[in-house]
């Protein structure tokens, strides 16, 4: 096991870090984070992912569940994918976090939000870089959109364009980053792997990516319009906010 792509990656920023050491998660308050992506029998949310959108209902002082937990999972696809592509792009090795090892401690905030008692172990699967980096990510992402499109009643396709638009917001944030620091070869590579998970379903259909400059236009919304105060994203499908009432 090798902590360096891990701790590479990690100077791009806090989305790209993971916390690693022993320790015991669970007297800090942290939950193997695939217990987030259970239902209960009757098909609810469990009280691992209910208590985090609770929470960020709270805090955008919205009263409605789906769009907070369409928030939830734009923010946990941010990280499980920045966790792929930075050691991706700047090593070629990818971790491998499975969910029953992985701790997640949602009052946290990154990088402390996950961790990895010890060393993640690298991915050594076929298929090539950008394959292990998909597989990676959607060891999280397939479990997690169930959970949040059952649980809560979301669109399916609106939470794979959560997906996608986190997928692109860690690519911009990476991609400048190795740009300043004249990486031009991994910011190039992360482009490609990038590139490689959205002309593949389930995130071929959500959005276009373009690189001159670097950009991309999701063809659904996050709803983040509808909390008070807020307004549309920068990829939004929408060119102006429609009211409360609208979809």
């Amino acid at each position: 096991m090798d902590e360096a792509p891990l701790s590479e990656a990690a100077r791009a920023g806090p989305f790209f870090a993971l916390r690693t050491g022993t320790g015991e998660p669970r007297e800090e308050g942290y939950a193997r984070i695939g217990e987030a992506y259970r239902l209960t029998g009757a098909g609810a949310a469990g009280p691992v992912l209910s208590a985090r959108v609770e929470a960020v209902a709270a805090s955008l002082r919205t009263d409605e569940p789906r769009v907070a937990a369409s928030l939830v999972f734009q923010g946990l696809a941010a990280r499980v994918w920045s966790l792929a592509l930075g050691p991706a792009a700047l090593s070629g090795r990818v971790p491998h976090l499975r969910p029953d090892r992985l701790w997640w401690n949602p009052g946290r905030v990154a990088p402390d939000d996950l961790w990895w008692p010890g060393v993640p172990p690298i991915m050594g699967e076929p298929g090539g870089l950008a394959g292990q980096v998909g597989t990676a990510a959607f060891v999280h992402l397939m479990p997690l959109h169930h959970a949040v499109r059952r649980g809560y009643r979301v669109s399916g396709r609106l939470l794979w364009g959560n997906a996608a638009s986190a997928l692109t917001g860690s690519l911009r944030v990476l991609h400048d980053w190795c740009r300043e620091r004249g990486l031009a070869e991994a910011a190039d590579r992360a482009v490609e792997l990038a590139r490689a998970q959205l002309v593949h379903p389930p995130l071929r259909d959500a959005g276009t990516l373009t690189t001159e400059p670097l950009g991309y236009r999701r063809r659904t919304c996050c709803l983040y319009y509808r909390v008070p105060g807020g307004g549309l994203c920068g990829d939004c499908v929408l060119r102006d906010a429609p009211g409360r009432g609208g979809a």
